[in-house]
């Protein structure tokens, strides 16, 4: 059934913007971070966290390095309270960390909060009341002049219990909640209510934040809404302007960033984006985005998958497996092609020493977030030659020949095919093994003795080496000498001779795997039938002439 109602919605108004600059920015720098974990994104949670768990979560984020943080909303609950209390009477709180609190713009709970900040070094008093038509309107059957009130009465309220708190640096924010639903002049008008009660100058700045409380619009055109404030706001130098977006629309990042190019100094949002209906704007996601463009976020995410353990712990909320750079998969590629080009790229970065990370796929170095390179190739139905090749060398240390590559990733592609399912790396390097190292029948090696004209295996002559073998057949064992201008070639012409069998050797590679006594030999061949017929094969062992003779085997019994 088709949508049909699309006519009881209205297009977001465009603002009335000449000259926009922000287009043209970039944003160079860190903005001032506030993570409102512990509160928005508290409130979000169908189990909310527990003061214990409100704990662990503030010792994660002091460690990332917020120095601002909103730890909850102290009026609100005997939880919420309790938490605040906790931070301040057992001196939980870092001299350079500042927390937030929020309450609403009504006398007993801003009253209340500042009850809770009783003999706190530092801390912002977040007051907010909801400026949007709809919900003046709707929700408060109040006009424009009575929602200031409001406002107006909570700063004033805030200015005199903060003058009061002997010992404590409060300052002071204001949320005209859903600004994205107030018109642009009148949330204009009362934010410059706001900073008069106040009493904001530049060496007493405010803050003030500017909420997308539901999104509406999509970036740019926030963009503008900010732009424009920023322009109107009378003594710009007073205010620090910060933006809380949700995710409503899903571009909360966007319309946060390009906030910031617009003119906003301050972001807040929560880690993984956790808050209400669709989620805040996530942090992790921002900071890392600056990252991969050289900015220093100055928040530290190096250890990402101990970010991802705690939160999953407090707030009992999974991690997207494809969430931007902390998602299980997002290191990882399934297609053929993308395998190959990720491959080729990181073996491209040995060769330059420019420092400079630039790999197909891959916009951050996974090291850089604490994960490692193992997983990123991992093989399925999608999968191609270059993946099986990079697992098989990244985990294991075999380097199959490029000649080699379609056929060992056509054989991984038939058992993927068959079961329907992905493969591990170890079952990868199993089916390898088995499909061209170990294979017994119809021709087993019982034995091989090899010696070189004058000792001197370096020797190139046409037959400077003889070779004495013996080789099973079922029930029957054969035996053979023959000489060669090296233990593959002989080896072949003795065997060719005696079984009757026709093949040339037509490619062949070899190397060494694991260290020094441990190392072994790794050697692979393809060889053409006189009927055209191509088959390959590989061989291991602690010699490399008994490798190469063993590969050639292999081939032999894989026609």
């Amino acid at each position: 059934m088709a949508m049909t109602n699309s006519s009881k919605y209205t297009a977001y108004p465009a603002v009335g913007l000449s000259g926009r600059t922000w287009p043209d920015q970039r944003i160079s720098s860190a903005p001032v971070w506030c993570s409102i974990d512990l509160r928005d994104g508290n409130q979000a949670l169908p189990v909310p966290m527990s003061v214990d768990e409100k704990l662990e979560m503030f010792r994660l984020l002091v460690d990332i390095g917020f120095k601002e943080i909103e730890v909850g909303f102290p009026a609100a609950s005997a939880v919420e309270y309790q938490f605040v209390r906790k931070l301040i009477d057992e001196d939980l709180i870092p001299r350079d960390v500042t927390i937030q609190v929020l309450t609403q713009a009504r006398e007993h709970l801003v009253r209340r909060t500042f009850d809770s900040l009783e003999g706190v070094r530092n801390a912002i008093v977040h007051l907010y009341n909801s400026t949007s038509t709809v919900q003046r309107d709707v929700v408060f059957r109040k006009n424009r002049e009575e929602i200031k009130a409001i406002a107006i009465d909570g700063a004033r309220l805030v200015r005199e219990l903060a003058d009061a708190a002997e010992g404590s640096a409060i300052r002071f924010q204001y949320s005209p909640e859903s600004f994205t639903g107030t018109e642009l002049d009148y949330a204009l008008e009362v934010c410059h209510a706001v900073m008069g009660a106040w009493g904001a100058d530049e060496s007493d700045r405010m803050i003030i934040n500017l909420p997308s409380t539901v999104e509406m619009s999509t970036p740019n055109v926030f963009a503008d809404r900010i732009e424009w404030f920023c322009r109107n706001l009378e003594h710009r130098e007073a205010a620090i302007v910060s933006v809380h977006t949700h995710n409503d629309r899903g571009t909360a990042v966007a319309s946060a960033e390009l906030a910031l190019m617009a003119g906003a100094d301050r972001v807040e949002g929560a880690l993984f984006g956790n808050g209400e209906r669709c989620g805040n704007l996530d942090i992790v996601t921002m900071a890392l985005n600056m990252y991969t463009q050289g900015v220093d976020p100055e928040l530290d995410f190096s250890h990402l998958s101990h970010t991802i353990d705690v939160y999953r712990d407090c707030t009992r909320m999974p991690v997207h497996p494809r969430h931007p750079y902390a998602g299980e998969l997002v290191y990882t590629a399934f297609s053929g092609s993308h395998q190959d080009a990720i491959n080729k790229g990181m073996k491209a970065l040995v060769d330059h020493d420019d420092g400079v990370w630039n790999v197909p796929y891959l916009p951050i170095d996974p090291k850089d977030v604490g994960f490692s390179y193992k997983a990123i190739v991992r093989i399925n139905s999608q999968s191609g030659k270059g993946g099986v090749a990079y697992v098989m060398e990244s985990a294991f240390g075999y380097q199959i020949p490029r000649w080699m590559q379609p056929d060992v990733g056509k054989v991984v592609q038939n058992v993927v095919d068959e079961e329907g399912r992905e493969l591990s790396p170890d079952e990868v390097r199993d089916l390898f093994v088995r499909e061209y190292v170990r294979l017994q029948e119809p021709y087993a090696l019982k034995k091989c003795h090899i010696t070189w004209e004058d000792e001197d295996p370096d020797r190139n002559d046409e037959e400077a080496t003889t070779i004495t073998t013996a080789v099973q057949k079922g029930s029957h064992e054969f035996g053979f000498t023959a000489r060669g201008n090296g233990p593959v070639d002989a080896f072949v012409k003795g065997f060719i001779r005696d079984s009757g069998l026709e093949f040339t050797v037509s490619d062949y590679a070899e190397h060494a795997i694991g260290h020094s006594a441990d190392t072994l030999a790794v050697a692979y061949v393809k060889i053409t039938t006189s009927a055209g017929t191509v088959s390959f094969g590989a061989g291991i062992d602690s010699n490399i002439s008994l490798a190469s003779i063993k590969a050639v085997l292999s081939a032999v019994n894989r026609l």
